[in-house]
């Protein structure tokens, strides 16, 4: 029995607001399942930030500045680098450049994040383009499934609030310290880097010969005064050409050894 013209309108006015609870309670779900994979991240952003905070404070940033700085960039290496050159009072160009090469990274990572992703609008895809990290970048990658924006912004969203707070408050923090104290905390992130990069340099051998040809070209550009931005792209593009032509097949062959360790693992 057919239902009246008024009657069917009702139904599929009632059909459509079942629909759109249903998307906004799988939006939430998806949103805390993003904060709650996000949330190591923020903890670990807040403490490496607090010596980028420092260190700003040190070169003569003041604490909303460096807050700034932080959440409108949100890239340890390149911001820092960034904060010397504008301290340094160098080139635009150099800046743009310097921040350009040490960041070339997360436009491989945006690529391959994108073929896990739901049906999203291009503005959407910016906004998640902002929030893409290493440390965020891997999480995502690592889940199963298709990618929504809600659970991207949940990712998203404390490793932000952990980056910046962590930056302001080492930035307060560093008017309670002396400028010796102070100063000598801003090479923790220096320390950061050291500590993931000893480990893989003692497993594999080209990664050993990358940072001792690095630190060479380093310290090279240093004797000649050369400013800290175009020495850190010469040094960049100097060892990234050598290695590749030294070791093509380097990242290829870690994942095959590892994909042969996963299977004999399956196997046993």
């Amino acid at each position: 029995m057919s239902l009246p013209a008024g009657s069917r309108g009702h139904a599929r006015t009632a059909g459509c607001r079942t629909v759109r609870a249903a998307d906004r309670a799988g939006n939430s779900q998806s949103y805390a399942a993003g904060l709650r994979l996000g949330i190591p991240i923020a903890l670990g952003y807040f403490s490496v930030s607090m010596a980028y905070g420092l260190s700003a404070v040190v070169l003569g940033f003041r604490p909303l500045q460096a807050a700034l700085i932080s959440i409108s960039n949100l890239t340890s290496a390149g911001q820092f680098a960034g904060t010397q050159i504008i301290a340094q009072h160098g080139q635009l160009a150099e800046l743009v450049l310097t921040t350009l090469v040490i960041n070339a990274r997360y436009f491989l990572m945006a690529l391959s994040l994108s073929q896990k992703l739901e049906k999203t609008s291009l503005l959407q895809r910016l906004v998640m383009a902002y929030g893409i990290t290493d440390e965020i970048f891997a999480a995502a990658i690592g889940e199963s499934g298709k990618l929504s924006f809600s659970f991207m912004m949940g990712l998203i969203t404390l490793p932000v609030i952990g980056w910046t707070a962590g930056t302001w408050t080492g930035a307060a923090a560093s008017s309670l310290l002396s400028p010796d104290v102070a100063g000598a905390c801003g090479v923790a992130m220096y320390g950061m880097f050291i500590a993931i990069l000893i480990p893989k340099a003692r497993q594999d051998h080209s990664v050993a010969v990358c940072i001792a040809l690095a630190a060479t070209l380093s310290l090279a550009c240093s004797l000649l005064q050369m400013s800290s931005g175009w020495a850190v792209i010469l040094v960049t593009v100097i060892t990234a050409g050598i290695m590749a032509w030294l070791h093509p097949g380097a990242g290829m062959e870690a994942e095959d050894a590892a994909s042969r360790t996963t299977g004999q693992e399956e196997n046993a």
